[in-house]
């Protein structure tokens, strides 16, 4: 397999079977990441296989490695095929190391089960540009990739664009990986998308802030909030320095790229309520898991999203940068919008609203 095919990565590991890519650098794994943070890197969101082909059928082979929370309500792995920027497959991922985990009982089973072989058939044989997108909700490696014809790796030479956040960036609850918001942004804009959303660890971490400082990019943006509130990690004036640092630094590389922060989504359980979040033990069982705030506003700065806002928006006014831009979260995903299924991540219907919303804006 060769690792030119493969874009929207960090970094490419040689493992036994084939490649995994990953989407932060090993050395920045070992001396910055939890386990959190290293499994969501390792979940490729963003992360796609194109070549240019008159092959009329393509074979990939990858071996997934997933996490299974029965009966949560939470969607499984998918691949997603695009010929010449048009959807022509999504399939869910199959075989490989599975965990299943019983929310009520706690138990947990693992099987192993050999790789997946997706083939795409019937195509015309006329030359085209053909995509896979690779699951943003669990680890994949990949064997190889086949035709019965020529593959040629593509240079991509559309504008960068590095999208930094949490999970709701890296796609939670849409159900494939090219329909996931920043992907459809990036699909509509024919920008190259570097997906740097991280389930539960957008904190604002200096060595992410180099990371992008030390990226190439045409464009950056930054969705910035949900996690500081629902982890409960810091108070107004902790944010207000945090913020500042995060966006100087990236700003040092960075000159005149334009910077776009996005303040939180609407979310009806910390709008006003402070983290921490947790499961709402009364869903287990449902059918769908759902999350609470639990914490309780104080006069000592606990955060809210609400206040999040205000201080975002109110860094940016100081800042005095022609360059640098406040999006208003809760106006891509807003009061009246579909509920959120689990309380904290949008559907897949929610993801393109914040999508069309945020085109006009990029």
């Amino acid at each position: 397999m060769n690792p030119e095919f493969i874009h929207g990565a960090v970094e490419i590991e040689t493992t036994a079977l084939g490649l995994r890519p990953l989407r932060l650098r090993k050395d920045l794994v070992d001396r910055f990441c939890d386990t959190q943070f290293s499994a969501m890197q390792r979940q490729p969101s963003g992360v796609r296989i194109v070549c240019r082909t008159t092959a009329t059928s393509i074979s990939l082979t990858t071996f997934s490695t997933r996490v299974v929370y029965l009966d949560s309500g939470r969607p499984g792995g998918k691949i997603d095929v695009l010929i010449d920027a048009a959807p022509a497959l999504s399939t869910p991922t199959s075989g490989g190391d599975t965990t299943e985990v019983d929310f009520l009982t706690g138990a947990t089973q693992r099987r192993t089960e050999g790789p997946q072989i997706l083939t795409v058939d019937g195509l015309s044989e006329a030359e085209k540009l053909v995509e896979f997108w690779l699951p943003h909700n669990e680890e994949i490696e990949i064997l190889s990739l086949e035709a019965n014809a020529e593959l040629h790796p593509v240079k991509d030479d559309r504008p960068m664009w590095v999208n930094y956040g949490s999970s709701i960036s890296q796609g939670s609850n849409a159900t494939s990986p090219s329909k996931i918001w920043p992907a459809l942004a990036a699909q509509e804009k024919n920008m190259s998308l570097l997906n740097l959303g991280f389930g539960g660890s957008a904190m604002l971490d200096s060595f992410m802030a180099r990371m992008i400082r030390d990226t190439p990019a045409d464009l950056i943006t930054a969705e910035i909030g949900i996690n500081i509130v629902n982890g409960d990690v810091m108070r107004r004036r902790g944010l207000e320095s945090a913020i500042d640092g995060f966006i100087s630094t990236i700003r040092d590389g960075h000159t005149e790229t334009p910077i776009k922060i996005i303040s939180p989504f609407y979310c009806p359980i910390h709008e006003k309520t402070p983290g921490p979040g947790a499961f709402d033990t009364a869903s287990f069982g449902s059918g769908q898991i759902k999350f609470l705030a639990t914490g309780e506003p104080d006069d000592l700065g606990r955060l809210t999203l609400e206040m999040v806002r205000e201080v975002l928006e109110g860094f940016v006014e100081k800042q005095k940068d022609p360059h640098l831009s406040y999006i208003d979260g809760a106006s891509l995903y807003q009061v009246g919008d579909a509920p959120l299924p689990d309380n904290l991540h949008p559907d897949e219907a929610s993801h393109a609203l914040i999508a069309q919303r945020l085109i006009k804006q990029l």
